[in-house]
């Protein structure tokens, strides 16, 4: 499918990626908001259009459509992907609908993004990338924080050999938002739409991380505990949060509240990943620490903008972590925002990534990180799984 052509002041004809969205709440915000932020900061040379926007309640779509600016509304996601004026689809759907929108979106020609983790299980994550590689469109799974300033800096530091021979790397995703266990069981506890608890949502992430800076674990042991094993049936949905009525009926969980499991990666590098909804007093606590041969790397979501660097070069008596903060021109992606030393936050990762997403669509390039990535992180978390299960170590490559 050719993209269209579309003339913006100035007279300039530029192609046009014209977007069908499926999902309003949490992710589904977040990439309206990206989406609409490329071509007002990242100076392009396409543009994008918000056409559709997809959801299964008429009421709370009508209202997203309006606030979020896209052009209409559509309440089944096999009509939008059907539509030949779309080029691309984004898929914030919960983890069960992912590949069976994939899979059709991909046959009708249409450019997929989707959000982690990819499928529900290695298989489907498998088949998605090979329709996706059939059917010839591009594919990109949404690992945002890859696309943080301080964690672009972090790779760019690592590939120019600055903290030498890689020997530790540990990860950390930790939340409480779900410790009352009056908490009602959304979709997120619920293993049939979800797949995992804190292991696919939280550990995904610090996964690909992992993998983008370090190298392929090559082979993992862990543990999981689920600290609340039954919780009221959700009412209603708003977010990550949910209302259950006073007499709700309880329903089990499945899934895991708290998942770690320890890596020895190809390199020989060992790993430790923690990701849990159990810690109390963290919001949202993603941080990592890489430690090297020449010196070491840390980085915390909660202060996105700044990247720690111990370098063992320095002399004696200076030595030490100096914070380095990501906000000049220089640093990747700063220099379409503010002034330097002007921050950023969250929302900006994911402008990041789609502005990247719609480069490889209209330059005809792989985009990264591909479905391909979505399936390495796939075996990963189910490598752990099956450690857990035969409570032993497992080899990564041979799932």
């Amino acid at each position: 499918m050719g993209l269209t052509k579309a003339e913006p002041e100035g007279g300039i004809e530029m192609e046009t990626v014209r977007f069908g969205l499926v999902g309003y709440k949490f992710m589904g915000k977040a990439h309206s908001n990206a989406l609409a932020r490329i071509g007002m900061f990242m100076s392009p040379d396409f543009g994008v259009e918000r056409r559709v926007l997809c959801g299964r309640d008429p009421k709370g779509l009508a209202d997203a459509v309006a606030r979020f600016g896209w052009t209409e509304g559509e309440t089944d996601w096999r009509r939008m992907v059907a539509r030949d004026d779309l080029d691309a689809v984004d898929i914030t759907a919960p983890s069960d609908a992912h590949a069976v929108i994939a899979l059709e979106a991909a046959a009708h020609g249409k450019h997929l993004f989707c959000e982690k983790p990819l499928a529900l299980t290695l298989a489907d994550g498998r088949a998605m990338l090979e329709a996706a590689e059939r059917h010839g469109v591009r594919h990109q799974i949404g690992f945002n924080f890859r696309f943080a300033p301080a964690v672009q800096l972090a790779k760019r530091l690592i590939d120019q050999g600055r903290i030498g021979r890689i020997f530790h790397f540990r990860g950390l995703y930790l939340q409480d938002w779900i410790i009352d266990p009056s908490f009602p069981r959304v979709w997120r506890l619920d293993k049939a739409v979800a797949g995992s608890g804190s292991h696919g949502d939280l550990g995904a992430h610090i996964i690909d991380l992992a993998r983008f800076l370090v190298g392929e674990p090559a082979r993992v042991i862990g543990m999981n505990r689920t600290f609340v094993t039954e919780r009221p049936l959700v009412e209603e949905m708003t977010g990550l949060s949910g209302r259950a009525a006073a007499d709700a009926p309880m329903g089990k969980v499945e899934v895991d509240d708290a998942t770690l499991f320890l890596a020895e990666f190809d390199n020989g590098a060992l790993g430790s990943f923690e990701a849990t909804r159990f810690a109390q007093g963290h919001r949202n606590a993603m941080s990592f620490e890489i430690n090297g041969s020449l010196g070491s790397l840390r980085f915390d979501v909660e202060r996105i903008n700044e990247l720690q660097f111990f370098d063992a070069a320095d002399g004696e008596g200076t030595q030490g972590f100096r914070t380095i903060q990501c906000t000049e021109g220089g640093h990747p992606y700063m220099s379409a925002w503010w002034p330097a030393g002007h921050p950023i936050g969250y929302e900006h990762t994911f402008v990041h990534e789609l502005y990247e997403f719609c480069r490889s669509i209209v330059h005809g390039r792989p985009a990264s990180p591909g479905f391909g990535e979505g399936v390495a992180c796939s075996r990963v978390l189910e490598a752990v799984d099956l450690s857990i299960q035969r409570k032993a170590w497992v080899e990564v490559a041979g799932l």
